[in-house]
């Protein structure tokens, strides 16, 4: 008998599109409607934020569906690490408006949001397995 979880992934798919649409639908409000001020530009950020993590959700379940391992991802997984690529890209933005950013410090980061999922994917296998 499979004693894999089956996760329904609708809630994940609606929150997909909730972000997406308010990230994207903000970030043409935002840059058609302010000055680019304190407060609109850490709105930029949070908007881009939501942006790219709901864009990068449905991408993040297919890769699951085609090349999962034993157990697939739970809709908390998946959100979390649509959540990283979302961090990944406001902080590349922030250093790329900063004049900062350059390829070896965008795969710095990468190997560090990398690494912190794929621990904290070692951690959650680790206590399903002593379950």
């Amino acid at each position: 008998m499979d004693d894999t979880p089956q996760y329904s992934f609708t809630g994940l798919m609606l929150s997909a599109l909730v972000l997406i649409i308010a990230g994207w639908y903000g970030l043409y409000l935002l840059m058609n409607a302010t000055q680019p001020n304190l407060g609109p530009r850490w709105l930029f950020y949070v908007l881009w934020t939501s942006a790219c993590t709901g864009t990068a959700l449905p991408f993040l379940w297919l890769l699951n569906r085609r090349f999962r391992s034993n157990a697939p991802a739970s809709p908390r997984v998946l959100l979390r690490e649509g959540l990283i690529i979302g961090l990944f890209a406001s902080i590349c933005l922030w250093l790329q408006l900063n004049q900062m950013l350059n390829l070896t410090l965008a795969l710095l980061l990468a190997i560090g949001l990398f690494s912190i999922e794929w621990l904290l994917r070692l951690i959650e296998r680790n206590a399903r397995g002593a379950r």
